[in-house]
């Protein structure tokens, strides 16, 4: 059973930049597409974007394009969301997901994933 951990979360400023990580445990990372997701307080969770196994292809909610960006590290079982210019529309609780696909190319936005984190608390605010 593949494990995620989310890390890196916390308090910060209108503005101001922040990395959080993902940790994944009992599984190749090679072997999965991974998908960041977050749910503001009292809404639906929603997708925020996606990189394929392979590393040339990400996909981004719009409303994060030009400010955040995902990376992955298979050699350390890790996948990154750096963000940037936050805003406190972006407070939300962050999960990463894995997805067991042989498609080397493929990005998904809905949550047909396989496994999930607990996810990591995000606060934008002044």
């Amino acid at each position: 059973q593949v494990q995620l951990v989310e890390s890196g979360g916390g308090l910060v400023q209108p503005g101001d930049s922040l990395r959080i990580s993902c940790a994944v445990s009992r599984g190749d990372l090679r072997n999965y597409l991974m998908g960041w997701f977050r749910q503001p307080p009292g809404k639906e969770r929603e997708f925020v974007a996606a990189i394929s196994r392979n590393y040339g292809f990400t996909d981004y909610v719009d409303s994060v394009k030009d400010r955040f960006t995902v990376s992955r590290d298979n050699a350390r079982n890790m996948v990154h969301l750096q963000m940037s210019g936050l805003k406190p529309e972006d407070t939300a609780v962050y999960s990463c997901a894995a997805k067991s696909t042989s498609n080397l190319y493929l990005t998904i936005r809905t949550e047909t994933y396989d496994y999930w984190g607990q996810g990591t608390q995000v606060t934008v605010s002044s």
